[in-house]
């Protein structure tokens, strides 16, 4: 993993804290009346004996880490697999990029397999689906159903799909990711010929493992509802086995948590306002500031400022970019970044 790409995730983190802590329950006087949550909540008051004194909050901090959970799915993870990978997200829909076509008789092939999972007449089988449904034909055309992906990752030769999943996906989910992935497949082959195309679900670590960055893949699937009655352990990537697919590196995963665990400090709130804090650019915590927090080009930006303000020294435009704050709107100000790095060029 590079600087440019420990920077963009370290951007990353510090956007999702600052939503977090914008949201976090300071008290619970806004949810004070929950009769309902209260009521079911009493036949678990001996389980909460000695760790949850204030009920109130306890339901707030709930909807409170939900809405954690649901960031870190639909936005955190997504967005550390594209810097990863310079991939994309695709969507092939009627309402995104529109659907993709394949043929009336592949898509009766995909029905057929899809039955025979579902009545267990047949075990899933990466290579044998592959080989019933690449294959040439002619014919009507008909829509592939509604397909997106992810992580889209396209080069010269291939194209790699991955949709990310919950590490708890909603029971009959997989029934459906089968059926799109295969149609999806057999769509990608027939607008990308000649290229090799690879399909995957991924999940972003295992619940079940005691590492926090190790996995038991078939332990794992097992754990979810039909996920091995539909889909053969290829066609998935699990916990380092996904984030060390993207970056094409190990440990991968080491690295995504080392940058979380050293920016998500209890401090976190003073470190942000001091660096936020254009007269404290003189000081020598900010630079050590800068360093823990993988803000590499603020960096490079901080050691050639001499050279910068000599660059600047008549022009207000660039005067008044030099003097913004590092975080605009919850993220890393990369305009700025940009527009002072070209002064060094």
């Amino acid at each position: 993993m590079n600087n440019l790409q420990k920077q963009q995730i370290a951007s990353t983190v510090i956007k999702v804290l600052l939503k977090r802590f914008e949201t976090f329950p300071i008290d619970a006087t806004n949810n004070r009346n929950a009769p309902f949550h209260e009521a079911f909540l009493n036949a678990f008051k001996n389980n909460f004996d000695g760790k949850v004194s204030d009920i109130p909050f306890f339901i707030s901090l709930s909807s409170w880490l939900h809405g954690l959970n649901t960031t870190l799915g639909q936005t955190f993870f997504e967005k550390v697999a594209h810097i990863l990978s310079n991939g994309e997200k695709r969507e092939y829909t009627s309402k995104k990029l529109g659907n993709l076509k394949i043929y009336q008789s592949q898509k009766d092939r995909i029905n057929k397999i899809m039955t025979e999972l579902s009545n267990s007449e047949r075990v899933p089988n990466l290579t044998q689906e592959n080989a019933e449904i690449f294959f040439e034909n002619s014919g009507n055309l008909t829509n592939a159903i509604d397909f997106s992906a992810d992580l889209f990752i396209e080069d010269n030769d291939s194209i790699i799909a991955i949709e990310l999943k919950s590490v708890k996906p909603n029971s009959g989910e997989m029934k459906g990711e089968k059926q799109k992935i295969l149609e999806g497949k057999m769509a990608l082959k027939k607008e990308f010929f000649g290229k090799e195309i690879y399909f995957y679900i991924g999940f972003p670590f295992d619940p079940t493992s005691s590492d926090k960055t190790g996995y038991n893949k078939t332990r794992f699937l097992n754990s979810i509802i039909n996920m091995t009655k539909f889909f053969d352990p290829s066609e998935t990537l699990v916990a380092s086995e996904l984030w060390d697919k993207l970056s094409g590196e190990s440990v991968t995963m080491e690295q995504i948590l080392e940058i979380i665990n050293t920016i998500s400090t209890p401090d976190f709130i003073e470190k942000f306002q001091f660096l936020n804090n254009p007269n404290n650019r003189s000081n020598s915590k900010y630079s050590e500031f800068l360093q823990e927090w993988f803000l590499f080009s603020e960096i490079e930006i901080l050691k050639n400022d001499k050279h910068i303000q000599e660059a600047i020294e008549n022009d207000k435009k660039l005067q008044k970019i030099y003097h913004q704050q590092i975080f605009k709107n919850d993220e890393y100000n990369w305009q700025r970044s940009d527009k002072l790095f070209n002064l060094l060029k």
